[in-house]
């Protein structure tokens, strides 16, 4: 993404911290970006199609708007708390985008939402609703959640050289009958055993159970350097090839099946999603909290900042 699509979407990013909090007046938000006000106001209304301030205003009027539609709250009161420096210039700044006073518009409200080419609006109850910076279907959210869950077991297996045997080995009671083992090291080396039957099915070869007996948290982290990028990459070439749909015979299990890739997919990110909060939970007992229970959102929040290069230098 380039530079000014970065200081637009920081800029956007500041204002849906807190609406009210940042100032009517940019050349703080404009230091921080290293420009000067004017450079700051001309890259963002290039990108954005409206200035810094206008696009403050027009989303605290939507807010505004909102409540009027939704609330019980006096005009004077929306007024009061909406931003702006008085009940004249909020009852001004309203009636010139939605071309009526705020009482008369309350009594036959449109679309709370004004028109903008950029598309940034607020988003109930207090926030701000963007575009997407990239066009994501179905497929793209699968190789997401994929790296998510690769990723994330890379994590837990790191944090598994943190605990001592005796911790990895304690049974814990909450696993379910037919589905768990009964201890962290069993969760552990069973997430990376599913990816690699996977990438085995697709590559036509056997997978050895044997190595999640008792495995070391050592033979578990080589394992995942292994197994890990190279089931990213075999979703990624199937789903590049469209071959989702393909079918082979998991005869992995006492009664081999006929299942197709996708299937297969599912299947490991069902029961993974499982085991990572029995593993994560067991962590947490042991001390080890700072992954919290591993929860895609930030990671993919955090995903998205890469892509798009905000806050890089």
């Amino acid at each position: 993404m380039s530079a000014p699509h970065d200081h637009f979407i920081a800029f956007v990013e500041r204002l849906g911290v807190d609406l009210d909090a940042l100032p009517d007046r940019v050349e703080q938000v404009a230091a921080d970006a290293g420009l000067s006000r004017c450079h700051f106001e001309r890259v963002v209304k290039a990108v954005a199609g409206e200035s810094p301030a206008r696009l403050r205003v027009r989303v605290l009027l939507e807010r505004a708007a909102h409540r009027l539609l939704t609330g019980d709250e006096t005009v004077r009161d929306v007024a009061g708390t909406s931003g702006f420096s008085s009940y004249a210039a909020f009852k001004h700044a309203f009636r010139r985008e939605y071309g009526e006073n705020p009482s008369v518009w309350r009594a036959n409200p449109t679309g709370f939402r004004i028109d903008a080419s950029n598309d940034v609006h607020f988003h109930p109850p207090a926030g701000l609703r963007l575009p997407a910076r990239r066009r994501t279907d179905s497929v793209d959210l699968v190789q997401e959640m994929v790296g998510h869950h690769v990723w994330l077991t890379g994590e837990l297996v790191g944090r598994a050289a943190l605990v001592s045997d005796a911790e990895l080995d304690e049974p814990h009671d909450r696993t379910v009958d037919g589905i768990d083992g009964e201890t962290l090291r069993w969760s552990l080396s069973r997430l990376i055993g599913q990816m690699e039957m996977w990438n085995a099915a697709v590559h036509e070869t056997d997978y050895d159970f044997s190595v999640e007996e008792h495995e070391s948290v050592l033979s578990m982290q080589r394992r995942m350097a292994r197994v890990g990028p190279e089931f990213v990459d075999n979703v990624a070439l199937l789903s590049a090839q469209g071959r989702f749909d393909e079918t082979f015979v998991e005869a992995f299990s006492p009664t081999p099946q006929v299942l197709s890739f996708g299937a297969m997919v599912a299947h490991v990110l069902t029961f993974a999603a499982h085991h990572r909060l029995l593993a994560l939970s067991r962590l947490r007992e042991c001390g080890i909290t700072d992954l919290g229970f591993g929860d895609p959102k930030t990671w993919f929040a955090a995903a998205q900042s890469r892509s798009s290069g905000v806050g890089s230098s």
